[in-house]
């Protein structure tokens, strides 16, 4: 079973996860969740280990149960312009900026982060697979950002982000080369391969 908290102090602790950095298209977003100190929950687990259906089931556990918590995104334009690193950063001090409840510690899955104000923090690597904060959060982070990756697919259905969420699958690479980029594709992300090449057209969905 996952840990309920990292702090040794019992304080209000926070738990920080991003979903979508290595996609080529959409926002890359983040959640922030705050559990009681004594939260147990032998379901929850890293978002990666589990079905859709089950990361689904659990969404409103996790907001029921939650004391609070966020989702925020940052847009592709921000990410060509602060780069993917900063981006998720941000993405998870927007989280924070949103919660109803201010934590008093954060844990933060992986090794990267910025101060958010003057809350002490710990990164975690893994930390999705042993704390039950960061664990929900990552699931919340997952399925809201395929819940727009399915929206966007409807308006670009080119690309099969229905089922690729953004990530550099060949159907997407397929699209790219027949339809060109969108609006919602990283220009400055290597993965493209031909940054140069023109927007896909506005077109009425089919």
């Amino acid at each position: 079973m996952l840990a309920s908290l990292y702090n040794t102090s019992h304080l209000l602790e926070a738990g920080l996860d991003e979903a979508g950095r290595g996609c080529l298209a959409g926002e890359v977003f983040a959640a922030a969740v705050i559990f009681p100190p004594d939260y147990e929950n032998d379901e929850l687990n890293d978002s990666k280990q589990l079905t859709d259906r089950r990361r689904r089931k659990l969404r409103p556990i996790i907001e029921r149960d939650a004391l609070a918590w966020a989702v925020a995104s940052v847009s592709p334009e921000e990410i060509d312009r602060i780069n993917i690193l900063n981006a998720s950063i941000l993405a998870m001090h927007r989280a924070l900026d949103a919660l109803s409840v201010r934590p008093q510690f954060l844990i933060v899955d992986g090794n990267r982060f910025k101060a958010y104000q003057d809350l002490p923090h710990q990164t975690i690597v893994k930390g999705d697979g042993k704390f039950l904060s960061i664990a929900a959060a990552s699931i919340l982070a997952k399925t809201y950002r395929d819940d727009r990756m399915h929206e966007l697919h409807e308006q670009y259905p080119f690309y099969d982000w229905i089922h690729n969420a953004g990530y550099p699958t060949l159907r997407h690479r397929q699209g790219i080369l027949s339809h060109g980029l969108t609006p919602h594709h990283r220009l400055t992300f290597g993965g493209l391969g031909e940054p140069t090449l023109p927007f896909a057209e506005e077109e009425e969905p089919r």
